[in-house]
């Protein structure tokens, strides 16, 4: 048996009010909300922290992934592979391949394709920045999250979702296309992508009803996604699957995450799934992709240490459209009077990946000081050179004391320094992110994320800052 061991979801703190957009523009937006990656977020970082939720469900039984595929349209670097940033964040052995599947959304199919015809563990991450021209339908319909599966077989560990088969129709047409200089997609008339897709859905559902020896009378539930809006509506249909078993497809409250929306749909499937459902996805995308899945009694204990519903209704709706506009780069506000920021430097980068990355401290053996950023002396008795490595991603904290800043230059003033004091010992200066300035407190309890801490010449530099600790 194959299929899901494990599987996380991220989505964003921040929200766009679908009004807001009408309100600014006198036209646009509609009902509902959006999530909003923030100012810094990317589809790397965001991934990161879907892989953690992953990881953290698993509560320390995940085996060991051969490999760590990255999918995304987004992805925040071309000709340098961002899974390697994932990679070096989950703290991996260097043994494990890391590696993007990247272009289109239906790159996480082929991701999720070759993982489960393998035969070792592979983690899956999807993460898309979504956006559109200011006023546009893309704007207000498209959304920012991530989704991460752990793909394996009983051997590896419990199969909660078993892979039972599927099938793919490929077509060549012009649908939605982006080239690499452009900050959003161009989208072709509606009616004629509503045309080409039909078709390819029911050729697919066909010949996955017949390799998986089902019919549409067996299907529990379906997942059913994709950037063209109007296909997706009239998918179900032509896959001859009733409609009133489609599941929820967030797009009121969070919007179409891309890449990662069946993902996202998914994982919110199973946070409430029971043994013995049966689960179809429908993907569209520059084709048709139908699979099943059947949850084993395995689902009865997982439980997701981030449900998607949790995260959803957590989340802040007050981003001002302005503040949005300007985190996507379409309103170009006056920067900081003071010298452009400094581009993190290659070789210390390299030689500190597991502080920098991981957030990796170092213990004294002797008297079990830790200290943040791993140093070589201890600040307790001075032992030089007797430090073994501790993780402290995963650690919580409290605010020991914090500092308002006004006057730093941020995308979301003001900027918050807190130092923390973490579980267990070491303490760590660093920023508070999503969080209003009312909220940062002496005693708050918080967790750490990773984040695009900012980008100079180019460069993305990526490191940890703290957040409110989830209830």
């Amino acid at each position: 048996m194959r299929g899901i061991i494990g599987y996380g979801a991220y989505v964003p703190h921040h929200r766009l009010k679908r009004s807001a957009i009408s309100a600014a523009l006198g036209y646009g937006g509609g009902k509902g909300t959006r999530a909003v990656a923030g100012h810094d977020e990317d589809a790397t970082s965001m991934a990161v922290e879907a892989s953690r939720s992953l990881l953290a469900s698993l509560d320390g039984s995940a085996p060991t992934p051969s490999s760590v595929l990255f999918a995304s349209a987004t992805p925040p670097y071309l000709d340098k592979t961002n899974a390697n940033v994932i990679h070096a964040a989950l703290d991996l052995p260097r043994a494990v391949f890391a590696g993007d599947v990247g272009g289109s959304p239906r790159s996480v199919n082929a991701a999720l394709r070759g993982a489960l015809e393998g035969s070792r563990p592979s983690l899956i991450v999807a993460s898309d920045v979504r956006t559109g021209r200011p006023g546009s339908a893309d704007e207000s319909a498209l959304g920012d999250a991530a989704a991460a599966w752990l793909i394996g077989s009983e051997q590896d560990a419990p199969v909660i979702a078993e892979w039972l088969g599927g099938a793919s129709v490929t077509a060549e047409f012009l649908d939605r296309w982006r080239l690499p200089e452009w900050n959003y997609s161009r989208v072709w008339e509606e009616r004629f992508g509503e045309h080409a897709y039909l078709p390819l859905v029911a050729e697919a559902a066909a010949a996955a009803f017949q390799q998986c020896s089902l019919d549409p009378a067996d299907v529990d539930i379906a997942v059913v996604t994709g950037l063209h809006a109007r296909a997706v509506r009239g998918a179900a249909r032509a896959a001859g699957v009733d409609s009133t078993k489609i599941a929820d497809g967030l797009t009121a409250t969070v919007g179409n995450t891309g890449s990662s929306h069946a993902g996202l749909i998914l994982a919110s499937v199973l946070d409430d799934a029971d043994p013995g459902l049966t689960i179809m996805v429908i993907h569209l995308a520059d084709g048709c992709d139908v699979g099943f899945l059947r949850t084993t009694d395995a689902i009865s204990e997982y439980s997701n240490a981030n449900p998607v519903a949790a995260q959803i209704s957590s989340g802040n709706d007050e981003l001002s459209y302005n503040a949005f506009l300007t985190w996507r780069g379409f309103l170009d506000r006056e920067p900081p009077r003071r010298p452009d920021p400094t581009p993190p430097a290659a070789p210390p980068s390299f030689r500190n990946e597991d502080w920098k990355y991981a957030f990796i401290g170092s213990r004294d053996r002797g008297s079990g000081a830790i200290h943040l950023p791993p140093q070589r002396v201890s600040v307790k008795g001075g032992a030089v050179d007797d430090m073994e490595r501790v993780p402290m991603a995963n650690v919580p904290g409290t605010i020991a004391t914090f500092t308002i800043d006004r006057l730093a230059y941020s995308l979301a003033p003001p900027t918050i320094a807190v130092v923390i004091d973490f579980d267990g010992g070491g303490r760590f200066n660093c920023q508070l992110t999503d969080a209003r300035p009312d909220q940062a407190a002496i005693g708050l309890r918080v967790q750490m994320t990773f984040r695009r801490m900012l980008t100079a010449d180019g460069v993305h530099n990526y490191f940890w800052k703290a957040k409110p600790l989830s209830p």
